[in-house]
């Protein structure tokens, strides 16, 4: 058995760094990606930690944006805190110095990953440092991770456009929002989740999950057409297909559990927003909980 598992959350995430007795005191105590998951964990008791993540370089210390949090105890160096809307091979240095910096502190040697959106992909880039040396990493677990694009990036680069929603209201309305998010808050992580891009970054990740088995779990609440494949279904920033990881060549991913929750949103965000329980969000809802335990053996 592993000695940890690190959840890393994705994308313009604000994360505290985390253990089993820590947590931010005010709020959600790992923020709105993995609070509920980490929680989980906890009360299986199962040493789990968060790796710090926050918009741009810098320390975590709170988050006072949609359901943040406050009073965090422990607050880690910026080199191990990943930037959250930056290039992914950055993420994935800092993530891996995180990893790292387990090692040293708590004596952890080898740890399973579960990954929520770019989280996936900020984990397949430390695994590629990690081998240069590193606690091992097991078992890799993604959750609406683009494997093979996201809704955003194939929004920037123009390969997914409103006409593609089909006139699909809430499809729509992602597509739109999507392009003026990227414009303020992106300092790279944008274009890096278009499929143009990820195609070519997964040539260079050939070999690296070699042994590592993966469960791959994507979601699909947005059905209202099926064209373009690209994009139908999707969990609101993610499609089901790139989710599971379905167009990714075997010698990326040669060890894959596809794994499907057609009626789950990408997170809470997308919940609240679209008027659904938290629990219809792929990192809230406990059936996929049971998923990732199954995956990692617990």
């Amino acid at each position: 058995m592993v000695d940890a598992v690190v959840l890393v959350s994705g994308g313009a995430a604000v994360t505290p760094y985390t253990d089993p007795e820590r947590a931010a005191a005010t709020g959600l105590a790992a923020g709105n990606t993995l609070t509920a998951l980490r929680e989980h964990f906890v009360s299986a008791a199962v040493p789990v930690f968060t790796a710090p993540a926050r918009m741009g370089v810098g320390t975590v210390e709170r988050d006072a944006g949609w359901q943040g949090f406050d009073d965090v105890p422990l607050v880690l160096p910026a080199e191990v805190t990943v930037n959250a809307v930056g290039a992914v091979d950055d993420a994935g240095r800092a993530l891996a110095g995180f990893v790292r910096w387990l090692r040293a502190e708590h004596r952890i040697g080898s740890v399973d990953l579960v990954g929520h959106s770019m989280g996936g992909l900020f984990s397949r880039a430390a695994i590629r440092e990690l081998r240069a040396g590193g606690p091992r990493v097991e078992r890799l677990v993604t959750l609406g991770t683009p494997w093979d694009g996201a809704v955003l990036g194939d929004a920037v680069a123009g390969d997914i456009t409103t006409a593609d929603a089909q006139g699909d209201p809430a499809t729509t309305t992602i597509l739109e929002q999507a392009m003026t998010y990227a414009a303020v808050h992106s300092q790279g992580a944008a274009e890096q989740v278009s499929r143009r891009f990820l195609r070519a970054w997964n040539q260079t990740q050939a070999g690296v999950l070699d042994g590592i088995p993966v469960t791959a779990i994507g979601a699909g609440h947005f059905a209202a057409a099926t064209e373009p494949a690209q994009l139908w279904p999707h969990d609101g920033l993610v499609s089901l297909r790139s989710g599971r990881a379905e167009d990714v060549p075997v010698e990326v991913a040669p060890l894959v559990d596809r794994r499907s929750f057609p009626d789950l949103v990408h997170s809470i965000f997308f919940a609240d927003a679209f008027g659904l329980p938290w629990e219809r969000a792929l990192t809230w809802d406990p059936e996929v909980f049971a998923v990732v335990d199954a995956a990692l053996g617990i």
